[in-house]
């Protein structure tokens, strides 16, 4: 549907991210740069979210100055703490009793930099999101199919983790990790993409 008038460079090895990018026909190379993914003492979550996404792409950036950079990161908010990846099984299965019968909020920031250009710019999305009731058996058995394990809040809505969502207020892809029409609309904005 879209194609690339520049070079454009994914940061990140997220399967999601990149099937979206996928989806909108785009051409793009993937550079991953490691960064430490900790929150500052007394950092919020927005400030955090949208820090780790400007650091990812920044790493990035700083190699290839010429390209336009898409870097995200995706975080798990209940009760204004924010909710990683399980360490374990166990991790996941806590987490998700915990957001049972609950909502929370899925924050995704994107940043988007060229050095070359001089831009660099994030973007915070919020999607509210309410579990339904379970208990620790449904979170067990959802746990044991392994989809939860390298998921933010343990769970993946486009996946068996749906099940467990009664509804959203937001972005759909937001959650999974991307916020596409918020994206396009800059990438349009910076002349990145176009139809």
């Amino acid at each position: 549907m879209y194609k690339c008038d520049k070079p454009l460079i994914l940061a990140s090895s997220s399967p999601r991210r990149k099937a979206f990018l996928d989806q909108l026909g785009l051409e793009y190379s993937v550079r991953v740069k490691s960064i430490d993914e900790f929150a500052q003492p007394e950092e919020s979550p927005e400030a955090f979210v949208c820090r780790m996404a400007l650091e990812k792409g920044s790493a990035v950036s700083y190699q290839h100055p010429d390209s336009w950079v898409i870097a995200a990161d995706t975080i798990v908010c209940l009760d204004q703490k924010i909710l990683g990846k399980p360490r374990d099984s166990e991790d996941a299965v806590a987490m998700l009793c915990r957001l049972a019968g609950r909502s929370h909020t899925v924050m995704t920031a994107f940043a988007i930099i060229c050095e070359k250009e001089k831009i660099s710019e994030v973007q915070l999305v919020e999607t509210s999101v309410y579990f339904s009731s379970f208990g620790e058996v449904e979170a067990r058995a959802y746990v044991a199919t392994g989809e939860p394990l390298d998921k933010a809040g343990s769970y993946g809505i486009q996946g068996v983790g749906a099940l467990f969502v009664r509804k959203i207020a937001g972005s759909y892809s937001n959650v999974v990790g991307l916020p596409l029409a918020e994206l396009v609309e800059r990438l349009l904005y910076y002349s990145v993409i176009s139809i």
